[in-house]
């Protein structure tokens, strides 16, 4: 029983850090390139930590983290990163803010850069498991509201995200309905 009640402890724990997660495609299908305003696609997103985000470009173009000055005056000498094989994923793990610049000044110039505010997502409670009942009980849970568990792909004008909160808890369900299966046998 007692292993039982660790195993049940750590899935629940892994639920809670992974429950949040999202993944951005920057530009959506347009992606990181000279035709997508950038600005208007990050405006209404919230990014937290743990998110990533994801540029897909063409051999054109590059992705360079910077930092706020180099930001603002496109100055692509003084670069934290460079990326450059077309398919860029970065990893959001501290709040604060975040700038990444095409290492093409030019295309800097004319709006290809990404501002990215990462809030840390503390103050976000997990969202719950259904919890386990012997053989024969009955199994309640309070689903959280649209708002707090989006769709595992949101599809809108104003851009794309992938994976989320409802692909990880599925994949945890799925994990726990057959923990509780193995352990019933």
């Amino acid at each position: 029983m007692g292993k039982l009640v660790l195993v049940y402890s750590l899935a629940v724990l892994g639920l809670a850090v992974t429950c949040n997660a999202a993944t951005y495609m920057v530009g959506d299908n347009s992606g990181w390139d000279m035709s997508t305003d950038i600005d208007t696609w990050a405006q209404d997103k919230t990014f937290s930590v743990g998110d990533l985000i994801m540029f897909q470009y063409s051999s054109s173009h590059s992705v360079e983290e910077v930092k706020k000055e180099d930001f603002d005056s496109c100055n692509t000498t003084n670069v934290l990163r460079t990326f450059t094989n077309g398919n860029t994923t970065v990893s959001l793990t501290n709040p604060g803010t975040r700038y990444f610049v095409c290492g093409n000044k030019l295309h800097c110039l004319g709006g290809l850069k990404l501002r990215v505010n990462v809030e840390s997502n503390q103050a976000d409670p997990p969202t719950a498991a259904p919890e386990a009942h012997p053989v024969g009980g009955a199994a309640t849970s309070q689903a959280p509201s649209k708002s707090e568990n989006p769709a595992s792909v949101i599809l809108t004008s104003a851009g794309s995200v992938y994976g989320g909160r409802d692909s990880a808890a599925m994949a945890f369900l799925g994990f726990m309905a057959t923990l509780f299966l193995v352990v019933q046998v």
